[in-house]
């Protein structure tokens, strides 16, 4: 009996984690991609799967269960992967006291934390500015990817172990129930998963503008050290991450932190700036990051808000040794209603995933799983 078909429009980590979810449930699937590989958010972001930032219940099992994913697959073809954990730190006491909540609440809930002291953040961690250190929060779930690395690694991992097909550098200009158009040329298929982000916008209007989704623009940075070596340990986030999860919304103290950062540091807030660093396999150090929203946007990177991070980045990180390397943004679409994804059927076989937010490296593959067990 022969399979039935599937096409995924786009290869970047929903797409991917879609076509798997689709090949595991029986369906042969073709991935078409506009480009020649993946250019967009997919690789322009920290590599960080960070269960960490996501609330408990269903959205903080599906991020565990997507870092299960990664490992499955990075171990399957020698991907690298660092399960580096992550140590948010605490300056002033206010931003100690929400960690102090935080760690009460993550450990009832059986969550892996634990306070460290400044003396012991010294101690474990290299590059952390501990002389007005109060202490930090770590957790040990999260694990960074290089993503320019693991996006291009996974079709070949996709094609060789499920036997998924690719088409790159093919342009989808319609589609409607079981055909992709693509100029002159139409393919068919059962089922039609619609996962290129905002691009969707192009192929469903209507249902783009009805959804209510909205352009996230994030400006980052890229440091090495000279020293391929050196180690951070983990990443490192600083206060105002503190008030960028919603997972964090659960300390009771967190509305008095934010109250203090709107009086004190009002520009950060305007252009929802949060810092952090990961730490790739060679070395290098991915910071950042902004947040504009809107629907079209300034090409070119701004200088006051890049001056801005890294004014921030020195309050918590020694960073005298750094060299700037690159400087980039990315675009990705977030839902305006706080939901965390939007899956659309808008006409019978043809379904648009999206909306993701900031979160697609850490909650794509659960969230396919679900979508492809809920066909």
């Amino acid at each position: 009996m022969n399979k039935p078909s599937a096409i995924v429009i786009g290869a970047g980590i929903v797409g991917l984690a879609t076509a798997r979810a689709l090949s595991l449930k029986g369906y042969q699937v073709t991935v078409i991609e506009r480009s020649e590989k993946a250019v967009g958010a997919s690789i322009r972001n920290f590599g960080m799967v960070w269960p960490i930032g996501q609330p408990d219940g269903k959205l903080y099992n599906r991020a565990v269960r997507s870092r299960e994913i990664w490992k499955e697959i990075a171990d399957s073809i020698g991907l690298w992967y660092h399960e580096a954990g992550s140590l948010h730190v605490a300056n002033e006491t206010d931003e100690w006291q929400v960690l102090q909540e935080l760690h009460d609440r993550f450990s009832a809930n059986g969550r892996n934390t634990k306070l460290l002291s400044a003396a012991q953040i010294g101690r474990q961690f290299s590059g952390v500015n501990t002389p007005s250190l109060l202490g930090g929060l770590y957790s040990d779930t999260e694990l960074i990817v290089d993503p320019r690395e693991a996006i291009t690694a996974i079709p070949s991992y996709l094609a060789e172990y499920l036997d998924i097909s690719f088409l790159w550098q093919t342009q989808v200009n319609r589609v409607e129930a079981g055909q992709v158009y693509m100029g002159n040329r139409i393919m068919q298929a059962d089922l039609i998963c619609i996962c290129s982000g905002a691009d969707f916008e192009t192929l469903y209007p209507e249902q783009f503008t009805a959804a209510g989704i909205t352009r996230c623009k994030l400006q980052m940075l890229r440091y090495t050290t000279g020293n391929k070596d050196w180690r951070i340990g983990t990443s490192v986030c600083g206060g105002l991450s503190l008030i960028h999860y919603h997972s964090f919304q659960v300390a009771p103290s967190l509305p008095g932190l934010k109250k203090r950062y709107e009086a004190e540091m009002a520009e950060y807030l305007q252009w929802g700036i949060h810092v952090m660093v990961s730490q790739n396999n060679s070395g290098e150090l991915t910071v950042g990051d902004s947040h504009e929203y809107g629907h079209t946007f300034d090409p070119f990177d701004r200088a006051h808000i890049n001056q801005l991070i890294t004014g921030y980045l020195e309050r918590f990180m020694v960073t005298k040794d750094w060299q700037l390397v690159q400087s980039w943004n990315g675009i990705y679409p977030k839902m305006k209603n706080g939901e965390t994804e939007v899956i659309l059927n808008p006409e019978p076989g043809v379904y648009i995933l999206n909306g993701l937010g900031g979160a697609g490296m850490t909650l794509s593959f659960g969230l396919a799983e679900e979508f492809a067990a809920g066909i």
